[in-house]
Parts: structure tokens; C-alpha cells; sequence
């Protein structure tokens, strides 16, 4: 090949338009570990097909809050090893749950892994996205966590957690921005059982 062609194939090349790269699981294990705190705004898609919208706050290891706006006024906070659902409709007291039997738990752990053995089941790039889908590789029985990231930077867009009896939810995450102080008590269970007032 001539210089000349060498030039004008390298050219080429460059006029193409680029694509961003698949990220790969250390790069993302990386990108969460290095997530302390978030906070922004969030679309859910239900199950049933209905929309909720609201906050979430980020406060990792293990902690996040989610607060539906009016006219729903729920409540979901994971926190001290718990994720507690409050319901405004409910008398009760909010459903408890362990953090850990929950597909959320593989993003708030206090050290992400996602090349162990058996934990991603999926990991796709369209060229725009990156998708990994996880499981906890020991009880994959708990559901599952599809993670949809964009990269330059990294960032975390949604996820899909399939829940233990394949119920769907999606979460699309709008304007999430990382860094800043936010205070524990924000994911005090007791604490929120104690003021609660929908």
C-alpha cells in the first residue's frame, strides 16, 4: 500500500462516526465502587404497567431512599441491612425485607464485583449503552438486576430488577448527581416508622 493510500484509508477511518466502546465489568465494578452518594430524580415502570415518579437518594454501602411524589406518597428505604416499603394505604407498618435477599443488593455492596463467577448472566453494548445483567451467583433464586450505563463518562442510566416471582420493575434515573453530603438519617428505618405520616 502506498503512503498516499495509508493517508486516505487512515482518514477514512477517522471520518467515521465513533462509537462508544462496550464497557467492560472491572470498568463498571470500578464506577460503582467509586459511587458514594447521588441524588436526582426517577422514572418507575411497574409491573402492572403504571408510572411512578419521584427522588432517590444514593448513600452506598447499602443505603438508598426512594420518594414517590404525590398522589403516591410511598416510601422504599434500604438501610441497616433492611429495605422497608411504607404504604400509605397500609395500617400495618411498613414490609420489611433483607437488603441482601434483593437484586438492589448487588449495586450497594461495599465492593462490587462483577467479573466473580456466575454473578453477570447478560452483557450486550449497542453502541451507545452498555447492558449487564446480575445475580447473586449463590441465590441467583433472589432475582435479578439488568444495569443499563453509558460511558465517557461512566454513568448509571437505569435498571430492571426481576424480583423472586419474575415481577419487573423499571427504574430510569434523570438528572443523578454524584458527590455531596447527605445525611444518614435519611435512611433510618425506625426512625422513619417512628415520624411516619402519609
Amino acid at each position: 500500500m502506498t503512503r498516499f493510500r495509508m493517508i486516505l484509508a487512515a482518514a477514512l477511518l477517522l471520518a467515521l462516526p465513533v462509537q462508544a466502546q462496550q464497557l467492560s465489568l472491572g470498568e463498571v465494578s470500578s464506577y460503582l465502587n467509586q459511587l458514594q452518594t447521588a441524588q436526582g430524580g426517577f422514572t418507575q415502570i411497574n409491573g402492572d404497567g403504571t408510572l411512578s415518579t419521584g427522588t432517590i437518594y444514593i448513600k452506598r454501602p447499602g443505603r438508598v431512599r426512594f420518594e414517590y411524589a404525590p398522589p403516591e406518597r410511598s416510601l422504599v428505604i434500604a438501610g441497616g441491612g433492611q429495605v422497608a416499603i411504607f404504604d400509605p394505604r397500609s395500617n400495618t407498618g411498613p414490609d420489611r425485607y433483607p437488603l441482601n435477599q434483593t437484586p438492589l443488593n448487588i449495586i450497594l455492596e461495599r465492593n462490587v464485583d462483577l467479573t466473580r463467577a456466575r454473578m453477570v448472566t447478560g452483557h450486550v453494548s449497542d453502541g451507545t449503552t452498555t447492558t449487564i445483567t446480575a445475580q447473586d451467583p449463590e441465590h441467583p433464586e433472589y432475582g435479578s438486576i439488568q444495569m443499563v450505563f453509558t460511558a465517557n463518562p461512566v454513568e448509571l442510566r437505569q435498571w430492571i430488577v426481576t424480583d423472586d416471582t419474575g415481577v419487573q420493575t423499571t427504574v430510569i434515573l434523570n438528572d443523578l448527581r454524584t458527590g455531596g453530603t447527605i445525611r444518614d438519617i435519611l435512611f433510618n428505618i425506625q426512625n422513619e416508622m417512628a415520624n411516619w405520616n402519609p
